[in-house]
């Protein structure tokens, strides 16, 4: 009884003291007076936990001091360079990477051009294991800083076993990909979908900081999406939740690459949208078709204008599903041709169910390119820190 008792009260120490250190690196600088207060522990316990967090050298005093009235408190802040972890995203024809350091700052950006489906999932492994060491050197970063590596993956993602179940972008099947970087680099690896990587990105950081239950849209040369619930990635049975691309449009529609008619993607991605400008125009790229919209094209335009509408029809049926306050869109059809995200606004006035009319924003991305290097980064840092809790498991 008494060991049981003694690992509660182990459990709860460990919880305040992972709750001083995110308060304090949510509102640096503080006082250990302010975190009394706002945690309702005794002044004794916070300095306790202060000066354990100090001595693990995550936490320091600053040079600051409170201002008002009485005596001037010294201020608490991290040590943003106590720990790093790398984001890393998986794109079709390159490698994105990002260090982020312990303040969930990324300090240094980097890229490398890799097509996927002419490698192995070895060689790319072994490609990001010589790009990290490169940048480890290039920040001129203690290795043993690096406590943690974070990948955003396109595909169907075993979270928890980190393997990549299967990817049509990649050209993967069952691959345990975080394994293999691990053994690489003896660096501990967490992969998940890309797009949940993004919209925890979006919630820490982004366009969905202090929304409660947000839905993200990811429209490029695919289509999926990703939802977060009071900070909870919502994963469904599989961690498949989201593979809004194969949902069905039209049972007698569009032959899609997974064998069946009418999916979303076949509408609504860059490919399915240069697919239809060809039965018109001979054009190379989807740039051309909102190039002949902007021209007034008549074709052009009733793709696009089709195209929003698909889109304001796909925000109708996730608001009617799940409700959301916020709906992202995002992807590089939105980032590259921000003027389909007002077209989308236009016919949400039609499409949208007329009880949810005003009850959610609709926004573009707020990080952009850059979302699911960040998102990998705080990922791997809330599963790999000093004290890293499960929030966002």
């Amino acid at each position: 009884m008494k060991k049981i008792v003694k690992q509660d009260q182990d459990v709860i120490k460990q919880h305040n003291k992972q709750m001083i250190l995110d308060i304090i690196k949510k509102q640096r600088p503080i006082s250990r007076a302010e975190l009394a207060k706002i945690t309702k522990m005794s002044a004794t316990s916070v300095g306790r936990f202060v000066s354990e967090l100090c001595e693990e050298g995550l936490v320091q005093e600053t040079d600051l001091t409170s201002s008002g009235v009485g005596r001037k408190a010294v201020q608490l802040d991290i040590i943003a360079d106590a720990v790093y972890t790398v984001g890393v995203e998986i794109e079709k024809k390159r490698i994105k990477f990002g260090m982020m350091d312990f303040s969930e700052t990324v300090v240094e950006h980097h890229r490398v051009a890799h097509t996927a489906l002419e490698s192995s999932p070895e060689e790319t492994a072994a490609l990001i294991g010589r790009e990290i060491s490169g940048l480890i050197k290039k920040c001129k970063i203690s290795p043993e800083k690096v406590v943690g590596i974070g990948i955003g993956v396109p595909g169907v993602i075993d979270y928890e076993k980190g393997i990549v179940q299967f990817s049509s972008t990649l050209g993967w099947k069952n691959v345990p990909f975080a394994a293999l970087v691990e053994q690489i680099l003896g660096i501990k690896t967490v992969i998940d979908n890309d797009l949940k990587v993004k919209i925890l990105s979006e919630y820490l950081y982004g366009s969905a900081k202090g929304s409660t239950k947000t839905t993200l849209i990811g429209i490029g040369t695919g289509i999926g999406s990703a939802l977060i619930i009071d900070g909870e990635i919502f994963r469904g049975g599989s961690n498949s939740a989201g593979e809004l691309g194969h949902t069905t449009l039209d049972p007698n529609g569009n032959l899609c690459e997974c064998g069946k008619r009418g999916c979303l993607q076949t509408y609504v991605d860059e490919n399915a949208l240069i697919t239809e400008a060809r039965r018109v125009k001979e054009i190379t790229d989807i740039g051309q078709v909102f190039e002949a919209a902007r021209a007034d094209e008549r074709w052009a335009r009733e793709i696009v204008s089709r195209t929003a509408l698909y889109i304001g029809i796909t925000i109708n049926n996730i608001v009617c599903m799940y409700n959301p306050d916020t709906v992202i869109l995002s992807g590089d059809l939105i980032e590259n041709y921000t003027e389909i995200v007002d077209l989308v606004h236009e016919h949400c006035e039609q499409v949208i169910w007329e009880p949810f009319k005003g009850t959610f924003r609709i926004i573009a991305s707020e990080l952009k390119a850059e979302a699911i290097v960040i998102g990998a980064g705080a990922l791997a840092l809330q599963h790999f820190a000093p004290l890293a809790g499960a929030d966002f498991a």
